[in-house]
């Protein structure tokens, strides 16, 4: 059987919820271009995103621990796919679009510096005076201008709608077809991206930090997102120990978070009597949210990590000496912008030379600065800059 995109759309409109984003509905792209025959706008945005250079260099980014420190430990790329994993569920559980809600999660960290949040931090400062960094902000600026894949148009010409749902921390956003009301909301399809974002690297930064030892079973006991969770896995499997244990409990954890996610959702688009998309545009909060007792054990559970792993000593000062190689290739860029190439300089003539470094840092791989401050400051590579074993 053959599926038109117009099948596709029409399966959509007797398939999703009311206030699901059509397809079809679809503000559209910045610049005009034919429809696809068999893929749907958001499908077809979701196919660009994961085949850009952008999306490929996530592989080899930190996602809490230095790229390459460890086979099974994640990297910016697996966190996107997992997040677009959890997206899909939450959608399909409440009968939005699960093209939209994967298409933004997989383009929600495409900006992400290299060194995680703290190289994020690094650029920031670096460029106070310049408009700062901020990577969602950056993620908009690699789909809008930076990837260059298209002879007839700047970056991926992505629709309204997944644009619309890397704007995030928006206080307003602007309505697509010139209405004067700004929207105080994203589609609850990027609301759901947004919320599996923070299940995601939540749960998956305390499976990791449990991997890497920075992280003890002792020291969860207290919390109550782990203890039920353990206790039921106790209680299922009492034979179960050390690796097995702790990924059956983090399994379960985001099986909960997921649920409480889905019902407390749907509970509120129904007392808020959303009947269309922009309907839950204009709410004054997100709609797609935790319940009240979830979030007050989030709020534990994401206090606990930055004490424990974030700014526990043996990853702070792996990161502390990554950020200052980045700091580095900065300065060596802004003082002799010929490193940069000769493709560079139309850019430095439009963005200005800080922004245009900036821009290229943020693009990079933790491999491939590190590599770079390999060139730049000869003796001053990796090993010598991070130790043998970072997190020995």
């Amino acid at each position: 059987m053959r599926r038109t995109r117009e099948e596709l759309e029409e399966l959509e409109r007797t398939t999703l919820a009311s206030y699901a984003q059509k397809s079809a509905e679809s503000a559209g792209r910045m610049h005009r271009e034919p429809p696809h025959p068999y893929r749907t706008t958001y499908q077809r945005d979701r196919e660009r995103i994961v085949h850009s250079r952008a999306f490929r260099r996530l592989e080899y980014k930190t996602q809490v621990f230095l790229n390459g420190t460890g086979d099974h430990l994640r990297t910016r790329l697996t966190h996107t796919i997992e997040v677009a994993s959890i997206s899909r569920s939450i959608a399909r559980a409440l009968g939005l679009n699960e093209d939209l809600a994967e298409a933004i999660a997989l383009a929600h960290d495409l900006g992400h510096a290299p060194f995680g949040h703290s190289g994020e931090e690094m650029l920031d400062s670096l460029m106070r005076r310049e408009g700062g960094f901020e990577h969602n902000a950056q993620s908009l600026r690699v789909v809008e201008m930076i990837e260059k894949k298209y002879p007839a148009f700047p970056g991926l010409n992505l629709s309204f709608e997944v644009r619309e749902g890397l704007k995030k921390h928006r206080k307003f956003h602007e309505p697509p077809r010139g209405d004067r009301a700004q929207f105080t909301c994203s589609s609850l399809e990027a609301q759901i991206a947004n919320l599996a974002d923070e299940i995601t690297y939540y749960s998956h930064d305390l499976d990791d930090g449990l991997d890497f030892d920075l992280i003890r079973l002792k020291q969860l006991g207290e919390m109550e997102i782990w203890r039920e969770s353990y206790e039921l896995a106790r209680s299922q499997f009492p034979k179960l120990k050390g690796k097995e244990l702790t990924t059956d409990v983090i399994r379960r954890i985001i099986d909960r978070q997921v649920e409480d996610v889905i019902v407390t959702s749907f509970d509120l688009i129904k007392t808020a009597n959303i009947t269309t998309a922009d309907d839950a545009r204009r709410q004054k909060k997100p709609l797609i949210r935790y319940s009240v007792p979830r979030v007050q054990a989030n709020r534990k559970l994401r206090k606990f990590l930055y004490a424990n792993l974030y700014f526990h000593p043996r990853v702070a000062e792996v990161n502390r000496r990554a950020c200052l190689m980045l700091k580095n290739v900065f300065k060596a860029y802004m003082k002799k912008p010929s490193l940069l190439g000769r493709n560079s300089a139309r850019r430095v003539r439009k963005e200005g030379l800080a922004r245009t470094v900036c821009d290229y840092l943020s693009g990079m791989t933790d491999r491939y600065l590190i590599e770079e401050h390999r060139r730049l400051f000869a003796g001053e590579g990796m090993m010598d800059a991070l130790g043998e074993e970072p997190y020995a």
